[in-house]
């Protein structure tokens, strides 16, 4: 396993675009993969997530740009030649062919005669080593993944490409999946470039999300600074739920040089000045963002207990829906008309019911601002309109 990491590098991609006719899939774009990273494409059917991908595998031809892997430049190389491999949702693997020869055939195309080692070594690493004998139709979908991943992987690439690879599993095995293929990253330390459309997926594998939409790079981070600093509505709806109030920033607003102080209605909220995405100028407007979770909701006759130094809001229940875990609330209030809140099941509020008036709160350093100039909706549903094109561009 160590020839991959020595021989490995940083994935480049340099100006890189894709057109089809007038229609662009991918607008020119610079995106460096780390060595030995798990980095994840993630967005809807059409953002140009999965083009992205086959111009690294050689299976799309740049409209512009260069792809280096390491410090070759492989833009003008065929797939074959390139030090890449990808593994398909459809698994494509040989059903006349045991699991053993599945994986060995790489290696025997390229006129190695001693496999056993290596494929047992191979079989072993993605826990399949007493299934070698059997045919593909004889495992679950989750074990012929990892059939796929084994035949990828003994090849030894620089880089691993994995496009929709769980898509076809349920949602146990596809969670389970998500694990396995962790674990085997992190056992071989070579670079996986992972597409999805599954922003659980993405958060729960990769070390960086790139979070595509409309052939643009949208945001790029780890998953956890993507989901608890958005930088547009778009990934703040995109990744998880997100309330907004829109709001304007009070004049003489600093308040010990580090919060802001907002107005939305008849209430005041605070506003973390380094977590202001917008133009942070007295009378300017900001979309107040917090996410369902971070909220507490209390019954209004309970207000008095709220501490002192939370932002809140009042509101009436509007739905409540009881998921095991949590309880997940609908709220109208006058600054957001559907206000969402997950409360822990942890000592319910008998009280907190449709029709109860109730305060919303959380604390301050929980809030986020983005530009109010920028769609409230985005990223609430998937851009279909490209989908055909990169479905006919992978067939």
């Amino acid at each position: 396993m160590t020839s991959a990491q020595e021989t490995g590098g940083d994935v480049r991609l340099t100006g890189i675009s894709k057109t089809y006719g007038s229609f662009t899939a991918v607008h020119p774009l610079d995106l460096t993969v780390p060595q030995g990273s798990f980095f994840a494409l993630l967005g809807a059917s059409g953002c140009g997530k999965t083009t992205t991908l086959r111009m690294i595998a050689g299976l799309e031809e740049p409209s512009s740009g260069t792809v280096h892997l390491g410090d070759q430049d492989v833009t003008a190389l065929p797939p074959y030649k390139r030090p890449v491999n990808t593994v398909f949702q459809s698994y494509a693997l040989f059903p006349h062919l045991d699991i053993f020869e599945n994986v060995a055939f790489g290696l025997r195309r390229r006129g190695i005669k001693s496999v056993k080692n290596q494929v047992g070594d191979m079989l072993d690493l993605v826990q399949l080593g007493e299934q070698a004998r059997k045919k593909p139709h004889q495992l679950s979908g989750g074990q012929q993944q990892r059939v796929a991943v084994a035949r990828a992987l003994i090849n030894h690439p620089k880089v691993l490409l994995l496009d929709e690879p769980l898509g076809a599993l349920d949602l146990k095995l596809r969670r389970q999946m998500q694990l396995e293929l962790k674990r085997i990253q992190t056992e071989v330390g070579i670079t996986f470039v992972h597409v999805t459309h599954d922003q659980e997926e993405a958060m729960t594998m990769a070390d960086t999300v790139a979070v595509m939409n409309g052939g643009r790079v949208e945001q790029l981070g780890a998953p956890a600074d993507l989901y608890e600093n958005p930088r547009t509505t778009f990934v703040a709806n995109f990744l998880g739920t997100s309330n907004f109030i829109e709001a304007e920033i009070q004049a003489g607003a600093a308040r010990s040089g580090d919060d802001l102080v907002l107005k939305a209605g008849d209430c005041k909220l605070t506003l973390p000045a380094a977590r202001c995405g917008g133009p942070a100028t007295t009378g300017g407007k900001v979309l107040v963002g917090v996410r369902p979770e971070k909220i507490s909701l209390t019954h209004a006759d309970d207000a008095g207990q709220i501490p002192e130094g939370r932002n809140r809001i009042t509101g009436r229940i509007a739905d409540s829906s009881f998921i095991g875990v949590s309880t997940q609330y609908v709220v109208h209030s006058p600054v957001c008309p559907s206000f969402e809140v997950y409360a822990q099941n942890v000592e319910r509020d008998t009280r907190l019911v449709p029709g109860a008036e109730v305060v919303l709160h959380w604390n301050p350093a929980h809030t986020f601002g983005l530009d109010a100039a920028q769609s409230l909706l985005a990223g609430t549903t998937g851009s279909a309109g490209v989908e055909k094109v990169e479905e006919d561009a992978s067939a």
